[in-house]
């Protein structure tokens, strides 16, 4: 039920006449759930949802209401639950009856059976919310890693919330206003914004493994999941079975679906790993399976090597394909299109994005959805598994900083004097940093080595894989299509999180555990090659597209971004006369028009 959620709770006013304001906001994420929508209104409770058809197109239909002993529940919620048919046959067995076969009903019952305790008894990607009349409370959550987005704004007695933040800025209680911390976000952090935050002042993200109560008396916000340290007690042998047995069992769940699904193929380990699993599911079932890549115009004549791209993906692509028997689907990209289509991640995040690599994912899903609308991906597995150079080398390890910030140094470079005395960036990340490692879940006796990956660990599962699946998911739910991750089922991520790094990479490589879980399922020319991070556009031409725009904003003496950044550094670097090397200066470009024409488009009021 991979779809956008919208509502509104008010304790001190009756609701039932706002069904407009309500509409206005389920319009603004109707790309989320192109197939249906739904409303439902009482005193104190306005709740909307938008659909994508993916599983029982008949009985999912949202909001979802069930009369309980008499007692009023009403759901609506996005996500897909993959343990629903067990938990189904439990409920049964404590007397709940139901109508449809669609995991939303499931859910519903899950909470009226637990409360709030249901979320405990979840497996899957969800966000949702649940207007409970008996109780006059509303009760939302969101899954284990976050990989359904879901945010909120309380305004006087109101809470507001929303799939994306665009719902939200719709409802006329809520202004675009932005002050220096959420500027600090944009220019120091950028799209690995801080969890919880919103960026816009006074709308806040429900952070990943937390649920929130909402009652006339107040707001409760509790986590229902953390990472728990403790010894290690299984041998490499043990552990590469566990991973095995759960790596096949959440790809055999996650296959479920209604409508035709298929797999991203990138030629690395993990895409790889899903799409052999998944196609030779699919070839004992007498089907065969999609699968999908990226490449682009002249790529092998402009790439260049670099510390996260090893080598060209296309050889290894099709190699998989080949052995696990794909029909497989090449899109080749030109520059001039992801010039075209640069702005189109900014309005799906509302918010700046990462350039032409997200881009390039937009493209990519816009054309899966000629022949699908559901897709596999392995995000996470470098987080959990340990795939990054920063897990190994002494120069991340030691950095006490961000690992990801090292090489991009961030934004705050761009800034001018003033906005750069005002926002304070380089402390601002400080501050940020010293937050994420005072959370880490220490472990009496680890040696100093050992404590520093474990942070390292914590860092990448709660700063940088956000970034990942917020991506994935703008991109992907920007054309109505849905991307199911299998490496953040919580339950791989809970046992790797105690997993010692010998153990993880065993046989002297990164995610040797994994390479080993693999044995057999998946061809040793891909299963032993280094990674090689998602691919970006290399090609001169991508550099001279943006260049030329920025050159036009530069000329534009309205443009809104010119009260923050140094107008005269940028403009030597568009001119060719800067030192900056050509690959860091299209992602300046890309960021600074974004981030211009964010300013523009929100109307957005700095405070």
């Amino acid at each position: 039920m991979m779809c956008g959620i919208a509502g509104w709770i008010d304790f001190t006013r009756n609701l039932t006449q706002e069904q407009a304001i309500l509409k206005d906001m389920a319009n603004t994420i109707e790309h989320r759930g192109p197939d249906a929508e739904g409303y439902w209104l009482n005193d104190h409770a306005a709740l909307a949802h938008r659909r994508l058809i993916v599983i029982d197109p008949e009985g999912g239909t949202q909001p979802m209401t069930c009369r309980e002993g008499g007692e009023l529940y009403t759901l609506t919620y996005n996500g897909e639950i993959y343990n629903y048919k067990e938990l189904k046959r439990k409920l049964e067995a404590k007397g709940h009856r139901f109508q449809t076969t669609s995991d939303t009903e499931v859910l519903l019952h899950a909470y009226i059976e637990w409360k709030e305790a249901c979320v405990e008894h979840l497996n899957g990607i969800f966000a949702f919310g649940i207007w409970d009349d008996q109780r006059r409370q509303f009760f939302m959550a969101r899954d284990h890693l976050g990989v359904k987005p879901l945010f909120f704004a309380q305004r006087e007695q109101s809470m507001i919330f929303g799939s994306e933040i665009k719902a939200i800025l719709t409802h006329p209680m809520v202004d675009a206003e932005v002050d220096k911390d959420g500027l600090a976000e944009i220019f120091a952090l950028g799209p690995m914004r801080t969890p919880g935050v919103g960026v816009f002042r006074g709308i806040n993200e429900l952070r990943a493994g937390h649920y929130m109560v909402v009652k006339k008396s107040g707001v409760c916000i509790k986590p229902y999941w953390q990472l728990k340290s403790k010894p290690f007690e299984d041998t490499v042998h043990s552990s590469t079975e566990k991973v095995r047995e759960l790596l096949l069992d959440t790809t055999h769940r996650q296959l479920l679906s209604d409508m035709p699904l298929v797999t991203m193929l990138s030629g690395g380990l993990d895409s790889s790993a899903l799409t052999a699993i998944a196609g030779d599911i699919f070839q004992k079932e007498g089907r065969t399976l999609h699968s999908y890549s990226l490449d682009f115009v002249d790529s092998e004549k402009h790439f260049e090597q670099d510390l996260m791209h090893v080598d060209r993906d296309t050889p290894y692509i099709y190699k998989v394909a080949e052995s696990v028997g794909t029909e497989h689907h090449e899109m080749v990209l030109g520059a001039g299109e992801q010039v075209d289509h640069l702005l189109k991640q900014m309005y799906a995040r509302d918010l700046p994005g990462l350039g032409e690599m997200e881009t390039s994912l937009y493209l990519l899903f816009r054309e899966m959805t000629k022949d699908a609308t559901v897709a596999l991906s392995g995000e996470s597995a470098d987080e959990v598994f340990g795939g990054y150079p920063w897990f190994y080398k002494e120069e991340f390890l030691n950095a006490d900083t961000f690992p990801w910030m090292i090489q991009a140094k961030g934004r705050s470079g761009i800034l001018n004097k003033e906005a750069f005395d005002h926002i304070r960036p380089e402390a601002y990340v400080k501050r940020r940093y010293n937050e994420a490692i005072s959370e880490v879940p220490e472990l009496a006796g680890e040696s100093n080595i050992d404590a520093k990956r474990r942070q390292m660990q914590y860092l990448n599962l709660t700063r940088f894989l956000p970034f990942m699946l917020d991506r994935k998911d703008r991109m992907s739910m920007a054309v109505g299509f849905e991307v199911r991750v299998p490496f953040c089922d919580y339950r791989i991520v809970d046992y790797l999180w105690n997993v010692p790094w010998e153990v993880k990479s065993v046989d002297g490589m990164e995610k040797g555990l994994l390479r080993r879980a693999l044995d057999g399922l998946l061809i040793d020319d891909v299963r032993t090659r280094k990674k090689s991070a998602y691919p970006f556009n290399q090609n001169p031409a991508y550099l001279k597209g943006v260049s030329d725009w920025m050159k036009n904003i530069l000329n534009d003496t309205n443009a809104p971004v010119f009260g923050l950044i140094d107008k005269a550094m940028i403009s030597k670097i568009a001119e060719g006369r800067g030192e900056m090397k050509p690959q860091l200066a299209a992602r300046m470009f890309d960021y600074l028009i974004q981030v211009n024409e964010w300013l523009k488009t929100y109307q957005i009021k700095l405070v």
